[in-house]
């Protein structure tokens, strides 16, 4: 699990701006359409949800830390 984070994290260092800000609305559009399929039948493995939910709070703490450097 934590190589998993570090290579999530160490990823986003090479992202800019706009590819962050996408890839936010790409990750928050998946966690509603899991969300979703979770609310009609559970998911084989409903932790994708909290980890898709802890990449999208990582990916706004990259974008704003940007924004205050």
């Amino acid at each position: 699990m934590a190589n998993k984070k570090f290579d999530f994290n160490k990823g986003l260092k090479d992202l800019n701006v706009s590819d962050l800000k996408a890839r936010i609305s790409e990750d928050s559009l998946r966690l509603k359409k899991l969300e979703f399929a979770h609310a009609i039948s559970p998911l084989e493995n409903p932790m994708v949800i909290r980890e898709v939910r802890k990449d999208i709070a990582r990916l706004k703490t990259e974008l704003e830390k940007r924004a205050l450097a």
